[in-house]
């Protein structure tokens, strides 16, 4: 089996086979009615399942109630693990909510103010860095660092990395090297950097590492049962874990977990893992008043900027983006959407709320999303229609 590595796909891609089962006795079984929203997802899923374009979980909530539970696919396809309701995947960028979370919180009991800068709290960085960048720029993409993937010696050193420790402070000791690509507030480049140095900021802050901080203060109080930071040797190991199938040049699936395009563990940037449920419970504690006062959530949710707009594509709606505090937002057929999207070699996440509409939509997909097999997309044109 070829071995592939971070650094082969990022070059490949751009980016910073059993067939599909859907899944026994988890699954509704499909809707007779295919003008509901529920009936035109499952169709869409059914054709997804027979073309193997799809593996993965969805789960659509309206006002509490479960609309639609879907799980296609192998979690584990060596040993024939099937995904369930239950797996829980790698996340992504849907991890930026709880980093942001983490941060709302520290914010709302007076220990930090967004117009902190780096400098304030963390120490080593450029002069510009340090004394220009806020809190408020790197919550919205705007502070001119990138990210830290692309970085040179940067998957080679990580690969090495064994600890949680190892990676909090090996990645930030990388960040502290970037030069600005334009002055902070002037310009917006989506940072994974950015979101790394607001995990150390939490760390800093709380006096706990950024793991048990999120642990303690945003999944438990939650009720994100399943939800963690885990180890890759878990991640390869658990059966409970789905395996990322990312394609290659051939364009033949292979378990990424077989290669190194993973470290250790996640980051503040990215790859936590939970299940579909677990963000469900996620999405309602933070509108509920679980995890922030309705006075920060709204502040921390609600759009800050709009982003350029880009050409409808033929057949679909356009979309209007806004970057928010970790939590962005789209609106589509007249309704408003906030949430984040997460993608990964083999992995593509999405935890969505439609604040007008009682929606909660959530697609966790351990494939690459390919062209007919955007999940979030016909989720988001299907519950705005």
């Amino acid at each position: 089996m070829a071995i592939h590595s971070r650094r082969s796909f990022l070059g490949r891609t751009g980016l910073a086979v059993a067939p599909a089962v859907v899944g026994g006795s988890w699954a509704l079984p499909a809707a007779a009615d295919t003008g509901t929203p529920r009936g035109e997802l499952d169709k869409y899923l059914d054709q997804l399942a027979a073309e193997d374009r799809f593996s993965g979980t969805v789960l659509v909530i309206r006002d509490g109630r479960t609309v639609l539970s879907r799980s296609i696919g192998f979690a584990d396809k060596k040993n024939g693990v099937r995904n369930r309701a239950d797996t829980r995947y790698c996340l992504a960028s849907v991890t930026k909510m709880f980093t942001a979370t983490a941060i709302a919180q520290l914010a709302q009991r007076g220990s930090l103010s967004l117009a902190d800068t780096i400098g304030k709290y963390l120490s080593g960085f450029k002069a510009d860095v340090a004394d220009k960048v806020t809190i408020h720029n790197l919550l919205t993409h705007t502070s001119g660092l990138g990210d830290y993937m692309q970085l040179a010696g940067y998957f080679e050193e990580s690969s090495t990395w064994t600890t949680p420790r190892q990676m909090m402070d090996g990645t930030l000791r990388f960040i502290r090297t970037e030069s600005l690509a334009f002055a902070p507030g002037t310009a917006s480049k989506y940072s994974n950097s950015g979101f790394h140095v607001l995990g150390s900021i939490v760390e800093k802050i709380s006096g706990e590492s950024y793991y048990d901080y999120i642990r303690k203060h945003v999944f438990r109080p939650a009720g994100m049962t399943s939800a963690d930071f885990t180890l890759l040797s878990q991640w390869r190991t658990d059966r409970r874990f789905a395996h990322p199938y990312p394609t290659d040049e051939s364009g033949k699936r292979y378990d990424a977990l077989d290669g190194d395009m993973f470290g250790v563990i996640g980051s503040p940037a990215g790859n936590a893992f939970a299940t579909a449920p677990d963000l469900v419970r996620f999405v309602k504690a933070l509108n509920d008043g679980t995890l922030l006062s309705p006075t920060w959530r709204d502040v921390f949710v609600t759009p800050k900027f709009a982003m350029p707009t880009l050409p409808a594509k033929p057949g679909l709606p356009e979309v209007i983006n806004f970057v928010g505090y970790g939590a962005d937002s789209a609106i589509i057929n007249g309704a408003l959407i906030t949430g984040h999207l997460g993608g990964a070699p083999g992995v593509s996440t999405s935890a969505e709320w439609y604040p007008s509409r009682g929606w909660t939509a959530v697609h966790l997909g351990n494939y690459d999303p390919t062209p007919g097999a955007n999940v979030n997309q016909e989720l988001r044109q299907v519950l705005t229609s």
